[in-house]
């Protein structure tokens, strides 16, 4: 028998002890992966969704909204910082 009369042994308490500790430490673990990722995503989602300057005179660009003397003129007010 594993244990004596009623009681643990040593060993099982050892092994208690630490499939204790190996429990809550993959539990906390797991919680702090989930967490990182949910902020790690909510920041690139908000990133993505904020469209930059010239990023958008590009694709009105691209679409033939503008023509290329427009364009070039408008991108170098944007790198400028703004009509003035």
């Amino acid at each position: 028998m594993p244990w004596n009369g009623d009681h643990m042994g040593g060993w099982g308490y050892a092994m208690m002890i630490v499939s204790m500790l190996l429990f809550w430490g993959l539990l906390i673990t797991g919680i702090v992966f989930l967490v990182r990722y949910g902020v790690s995503s909510r920041q690139s989602g908000a990133e993505g969704s904020v469209a930059s300057p010239e990023r958008i005179l590009a694709e009105r660009f691209a679409r033939g909204e503008i023509d290329e003397s427009e364009y070039k003129a408008r991108l170098a007010v944007i790198r400028r910082g703004g009509a003035r």
